[in-house]
Order: structure tokens, then sequence, then C-alpha cells
């Protein structure tokens, strides 16, 4: 009798969207040593490519039934590089190396709250509600921080007058990704479906204001993003305790 062929699972990851990670990591890794080298605005803008890889790799994955555990798992490890630890280090470099300690502080509750944020959104996949996002997702903390900065060198604002603020934003930003507060996940928008002609002639506004004036548009979308949090958090408690009075 010829021995029984035994029947081998081909191990391996898909290529595609685990590519967008690679790319989105690479560009966090890229902010570091540009900031190293005292490439600020190299930096910056380095984390918002990383941002637009990283919507992408999700909706690739999605689109080519090609999801996996691996991907998720390397996509939450590029995301502390990208958003964690890349823009905390930016951060620091420019502004915090004067204030010792406190600056040291400061980058360190930002980059611990991406770490903490994504195990949370890791360990709540199956139960968490799709709708909204629990904490303020770590792309839109790390442009926050990106943009204050590409503000700064664009319009050459002295930072020994907004370290402080600087500060205290870098700070919000790491206690915000580790909040109770909801955030809206957009995943319910159908980009797929039809939408009114006034919708796409407002999608075209929008893109061409941010691209007039990137750096201030991008800053003041993902602040307005950070502050919706708090605002959407506070309404829907207040409907809840206005439902149980009725």
């Amino acid at each position: 009798m010829l021995p029984e062929k035994r029947l081998t699972r081909r191990r391996g990851i898909y290529l595609l969207p685990n590519l967008f990670t690679t790319g989105a990591l690479f560009s966090g890794f890229y902010a570091i040593t540009s900031a190293m080298g005292g490439r600020y605005e190299t930096a910056v803008v380095a984390i918002f490519v990383a941002m637009i890889l990283d919507g992408l790799d999700g909706r690739v994955a999605r689109l080519t039934n090609t999801q996996s555990e691996f991907g998720a798992q390397y996509d939450s490890l590029s995301d502390m590089v990208s958003f964690g630890a890349a823009p905390a280090l930016v951060m620091y470099l420019w502004a915090f190396s004067s204030l010792g300690k406190l600056g040291l502080f400061a980058a360190f509750v930002h980059a611990a709250g991406g770490a903490l944020r994504l195990a949370r959104f890791n360990t709540q996949l199956a139960t968490a509600d799709k709708n909204y996002f629990q904490g303020l997702p770590s792309p839109a903390a790390a442009a926050i921080l990106a943009g204050f900065i590409w503000i700064c060198l664009e319009y050459k604002y002295d930072i020994e007058l907004f370290k402080y603020f600087a500060l205290a934003l870098t700070v919000s930003t790491g206690l915000l990704m580790v909040s109770n507060f909801r955030y809206w996940s957009f995943k319910k928008i159908d980009l797929k479906g039809k939408v009114p002609f006034i919708v796409a002639i407002a999608a075209m506004l929008a893109i061409a204001f941010v691209m007039a004036q990137p750096q201030t548009m991008l800053f003041l979308l993902f602040l307005g993003y950070a502050i919706s949090g708090p605002v959407i958090t506070l309404v829907m408690r207040k409907r809840r305790l206005q439902g149980r009075k009725a």
C-alpha cells in the first residue's frame, strides 16, 4: 500500500493589506529619524502619510476579503509606532527637550495613552459598538500634535511662547485616548451608495479648503473631532437620564 498523503495547510500572510501596514510603519519610523535630524516638517508630513496608509490597509483587506488575525495585530503594532511613539518623540525633540523631566513626562503620557488605547481596542473587538470608538483614536491624537507642529513651523512661531500649550496639548491627547468618551467611528458612511449632488459639492469644497491650508485645516478638523467626544458622551448621557425620568 502506498503511504497516505498528508494534507498540509499552507501558512502565510496576505501580502496586499500588509504592504500598506508596512508603509504606515515605515512612515512612523521615518518621522522619528527625521525629527532626530532636525527635519521636523518632514517628520509631521510622514505622520500624516502614515495616517493615509493606515486608513487604506483595513479598507483594502475588507474589499479583497483578506482580513486576518495577523493583519489586525500587525496593524496595532504599526499604529503604536506611527501614532504613539512617533508624535510623542517628535514633539519632545521639537518642544520639550529644554523642559527636562516635565517634557519627558508629557511625551510619555501620549505614548503610553496610545499603547493603552490600542490594547483596550484589541480586547474589545468582539463586544464594542461598531458605530463609536471608546476613547480618541490614536491616529486623530497624532494628527493633533503633528498639525500643531506644522502650523508653528509654517508660520515661524517661536516655540518658547507655545511650549506650555504644547505640553498641555500632548498630555490631553494621551488622556483622551484612554478616556471613556465616545467618538463617532464613521463606519456607517456608505462610500458605494448614491448621495445627493450637494454632498459631492460639499466634499469637493472641503478637499479644496484642506489643500489650500493643510496645516491649519487638518489641525482644526482633528481638534474639533477630539472635542466632539466629550460633547457626544454628555448628550447621550443626558438623553439616557431623560429617558429614565420619562
